[in-house]
């Protein structure tokens, strides 16, 4: 069974590690790409957001970074909702229900939380994510899409509390 939980302080490179093969893996990104670094610094994204994993057993599946507005992860969120990151699957683990766990976390910290949505920048090739997304009520709100780097359009997909 797969428990989504805070990542611990001994997980934090493996993490990184998990993230960077899962972007890495989908053609997202490489090694030499600056992004790389971001998603190999777990560490960072423990400290200065809530960095959760998925795990069954001793075994890591996928990670996501969750950021509150303001705080230094969160890119597109406005003051009412939540947004998560960096959501990542180790690829020999895809196919059993991690990503999709690691987003219901998601959804539920931010009812917790009181949020009126969450949301996720992704691209439009990221296409299981997007699946994910869309299963999980998640709708794209074009007129919030941006780039981070010019050419690199990041799309906003947005899920309104219930």
């Amino acid at each position: 069974m797969i428990e989504v939980r805070p990542a611990r302080p001994g997980e934090l490179a493996a993490v990184g590690n998990l993230t960077m093969a899962a972007y890495d893996s989908d053609g997202h990104l490489h090694a030499d790409d600056d992004y790389a670094g971001e998603l190999l610094d777990a560490a960072r994204r423990a400290r200065d957001a809530e960095l959760l994993v998925a795990v069954e057993g001793p075994e890591l599946l996928g990670t996501v970074t969750v950021a509150e507005h303001g705080s230094p992860y969160a890119e597109v969120s406005h003051p009412d909702e939540l947004e998560f990151r960096m959501l990542g699957v180790d690829p020999a683990a895809r196919g059993r229900g991690a990503g999709r766990a690691l987003v219901q976390a998601v959804l539920e910290r931010a009812e917790v939380l009181g949020c009126a949505g969450v949301v996720i920048s992704t691209q439009e090739r990221m296409v299981a994510a997007r699946s994910i997304y869309t299963r999980l009520g998640f709708a794209r709100v074009p007129e919030r899409d941006w780039e981070p780097v010019p050419g690199l359009v990041l799309q906003v997909m947005l899920r309104p509390r219930p």
